[in-house]
């Protein structure tokens, strides 16, 4: 039986109106990119945010699974990412700037630092994109669940997963995987015959047809280097992405993807290895240092809980670009009930990717 996680009540969100006043995340690209101040990592890869109530902490957002019903398949057998978990935490507040006495950032920030520093600096638009039930039409953490003997996960290792700490029993599967014998060609097949999300060939399509000064694409997901990477190169769209954030995975000599965590950070909201609206923050104000101006507008396109996250921070210029009906969609819809104007950014709700190319298509004419 799968273990599945249970989603918040729409009145939960009645709990955090108050603290999405206080948290003012409305804009904070907007500001981030006039300002151009960087959130800086330390040398452990941490994330300081202002000070917030730990009230419901363990709650966190997952970056996947939509709802049971959009499924195309249930090989899961895992913890159903993405979904709302008990009642909302307290807003993320906005992430400190580099002040005074402020650690030396980590190999990893600076290596984020000189690869966007490659980028070309006279592109209009910065788009973000999720990967697992945005790119492609499934959860690739649940899909790998195929390697196993019988296609499913033993009671006593489902029943390891804790709250708020994915990642790492992801790495406990990947750990049985290896065990069982499956092989890294054995998972890269598995990957590379995920389905692309409907119209997202043609979503694809039109961004590589726009002229070179129009869009730098990202990709921010909860998945792992491997996953994407193996999906991506099959499906030829690797060269699309300009950079690519995830938790990285590498084989070890025993044959054994050994998975990671991208970063910490003090966001009491998202799991333990991924903040993506600290991403999100950090890498539009240092490419908008870089550049010397900010981008015409931001888009951000996703599914899950994990991504209503990084929405927060989009401007009023600034497009959402949620799956329609999924967690994402959902959290915007009530906040925009509960307290109209708080989310700043225009949300355009899709079901195929090329509901995204129309709206696209009418903004780069703008």
């Amino acid at each position: 039986m799968a273990l599945v996680r249970r989603r918040s009540s729409p009145s939960s969100l009645e709990r955090i109106v108050n603290a999405l006043s206080m948290a003012a995340m409305g804009g904070l690209v907007g500001a981030v990119t006039s300002s151009a101040a960087p959130v800086v990592f330390d040398g452990h890869i941490k994330v300081r945010v202002a000070p917030a109530s730990r009230r419901n902490s363990a709650s966190t957002l997952r970056d996947r699974s939509g709802p049971d019903r959009h499924r195309r398949s249930e090989p899961a057998l895992l913890p159903k990412k993405n979904q709302l978990e008990g009642a909302w935490p307290t807003l993320l507040t906005s992430p400190s700037t580099k002040g005074e006495g402020e650690p030396p950032r980590s190999r990893r920030s600076e290596i984020m630092a000189s690869n966007s520093a490659h980028i070309s600096s006279d592109k209009r638009f910065l788009i973000f994109f999720d990967f697992d039930e945005t790119i492609v039409d499934e959860t690739s953490d649940d899909m790998v669940v195929q390697a196993a003997p019988g296609q499913h996960l033993p009671a006593w290792l489902k029943d390891t997963y804790q709250p708020g700490r994915y990642n790492e029993y992801m790495q406990r599967v990947l750990s049985y995987l290896a065990e069982q014998g499956v092989t890294e060609s054995d998972i890269r097949n598995i990957m590379e015959k995920i389905p692309a999300t409907p119209g997202m060939v043609t979503l694809f399509q039109y961004l590589r047809t726009r002229p070179q000064t129009d869009f730098e694409i990202v990709l921010l997901s909860d998945a792992n280097t491997f996953f994407i990477e193996s999906w991506l190169r099959r499906a030829g769209a690797r060269p699309l992405f300009h950079r690519i954030f995830t938790n990285p995975a590498t084989f070890n000599r025993d044959g054994r993807l050994v998975l990671r965590p991208f970063h910490s950070h003090d966001c009491p909201r998202c799991p333990d290895n991924m903040c993506k609206q600290v991403v999100v923050r950090d890498y539009v104000a240092r490419r908008t240092q870089e550049r010397g101006r900010p981008y015409q507008r931001v888009f951000y396109v996703g599914d899950g809980a994990n991504d209503f996250c990084p929405a927060l921070s989009l401007g009023p210029r600034d497009v959402a670009f949620p799956r329609r009906d999924f967690p994402m969609h959902r959290l915007i819809t009530e906040t925009h009930e509960a307290m109209p104007g708080e989310f700043k950014a225009v949300t355009v709700p899709w079901v195929s990717g090329e509901d995204v190319v129309q709206r696209l298509r009418k903004l780069v004419a703008e």
